[in-house]
């Protein structure tokens, strides 16, 4: 009989993909996968070091997996267990804990699956972390992730990227364009890229420093790839953000009108502290073009809050720049104490519960842009691809610039691209619409 696996992910898009890759290494091992919430020989927890949240609820997906079965094998693969592999094999159930470099060879360390007495631990020297794995998720029929870069050379001293998965290094742009491919064969419609610093893309792609390619001539190939409708850019430095990629994406045929660019705060002595690249005028440059080439285009920013040094006059600083800036949607990150990081040590700590209160008020400040946005949109047309989820009688999709819609249920859209005219907002704040009379996609 088969053994089974389940998996667990925390964290971000590049995490997703990364599981999925390793769940396509246990399928070619002869496990069959199942759901985290079933009875499984063996369960894999893909951790994330980003928030203190994420260590927290470690423990309680541990103890998830042992309520289904006691007598299962736990490993913790990821960014926290690089970080701090110790911690996790000290909690009670967990069997195996692997860095950055050995989770792409997991089932090389399942011997019998037995339970062991203590955690063992295999984690490389951060140094190590130096070769490329391409990764991609086709989990999700309507869209896909698809890894094309890993690790960070920047040194921001809140951050503990650089230490749980190495140095910048790029797949090669041959791999990723067949990458591309494999998952267009597949009727999967989008594509969305994802990596930790993609902006950086080329960089190490044959083991060296050297930028074989740029990220803009990535752009350029996957923007060819046949079979592709959509292609979406999760998350890019404004300073790697070139005009040239922004005017290619205004003009593209797969690439939609959608950018998510971390800004972490509005006051330049604070983006100084952070070791940020950039100031914020460079930030508003960069809107600006966007809209001026794209004016429909949809903008999420990233944001920290309650960093060392940030006053009450510097937090309003970073509200009011957001408040007057023409974007579309904030996350809002809590700044915590990390281990190893330069900020952990910094003067001028902001008290948690004013932490909390500048998270609310950017939260709020979240939900209104938003609001305007999803307004501005209303009598347009736009494309929409179905998601594949009934939701209490409802479908929900995405526009090609992010709007989230809904109609009552209908199986026959799942995964289908729609044209349709928004036509207003919901109670819940999703967007209702009409159909094109004659549907031609």
């Amino acid at each position: 009989m088969d053994k089974k696996v389940a998996f667990y992910t925390l964290g971000c898009k590049l995490n997703f993909s990364e599981t999925s890759t390793i769940a396509r290494d246990f399928s070619s091992e002869g496990f069959e996968r199942v759901d985290f919430k079933e009875k499984a020989d063996i369960y894999v927890i893909n951790t994330c070091s980003v928030t203190e949240n994420a260590d927290k609820r470690f423990k309680s997906i541990v103890k998830q997996a042992q309520k289904v079965n006691p007598e299962a094998f736990v490993a913790a693969v990821g960014c926290y267990a690089q970080l701090k592999p110790q911690e996790l094999a000290d909690v009670d159930g967990v069997d195996l804990v692997l860095g950055a470099t050995e989770k792409f060879k997991i089932t090389d360390y399942l011997n019998d699956l037995s339970k062991n007495d203590m955690g063992e631990v295999h984690s490389c020297e951060i140094e190590d972390a130096n070769f490329y794995v391409g990764s991609y998720s086709i989990g999700d029929r309507t869209r896909a992730f698809l890894k094309v870069q890993d690790g960070c050379d920047y040194k921001c001293t809140y951050c503990t990227i650089p230490l749980a998965r190495g140095v910048s290094r790029s797949d090669t742009l041959e791999n990723v364009l067949e990458n591309a491919r494999v998952i267009s064969e597949r009727n999967i419609k989008e594509i969305v890229l994802t990596g930790v610093n993609i902006g950086d893309y080329g960089k190490g792609e044959f083991g060296n420093k050297k930028h074989e390619h740029t990220f803009y001539e990535l752009v350029k190939a996957l923007d060819k790839v046949e079979g592709i409708e959509r292609l979406r850019i999760s998350s890019i430095e404004p300073n790697l953000l070139k005009n040239e990629t922004i005017e290619f994406v205004s003009k593209s045929k797969a690439f939609v009108p959608h950018f998510h660019i971390p800004l972490q705060s509005g006051n330049n002595e604070i983006l100084k502290l952070m070791r940020r690249r950039y100031m914020k005028e460079l930030y508003v440059e960069r809107v600006s073009r966007i809209k001026e080439v794209m004016p429909h285009a949809c903008i999420g920013v990233d944001v920290i809050v309650g960093f060392p040094g940030e006053t009450d006059d510097l937090f309003l600083e970073t509200y009011n720049f957001l408040n007057e800036l023409e974007i579309s949607y904030l996350h809002v990150f809590t700044f915590s104490e990390r281990d190893n990081t330069v900020a952990a040590s910094l003067e001028g700590v902001v008290s948690k519960k004013v932490r909390a209160k500048r998270s609310k008020m950017l939260r709020g400040l979240s939900v209104k842009k938003r609001r305007a946005f999803y307004e501005s949109q209303i009598g347009s047309w736009r494309t929409v691809l179905f998601e594949s989820e009934n939701k209490e009688g409802y479908i929900q999709g995405f526009t090609e610039n992010y709007v989230k819609v809904k109609s009552p249920w209908d199986p026959e859209l799942v995964n289908t691209l729609q044209t349709v005219e928004l036509t207003n907002i919901d109670d819940d704040g999703l967007v209702r619409f009409n159909f094109k009379k004659t549907q031609t996609l």
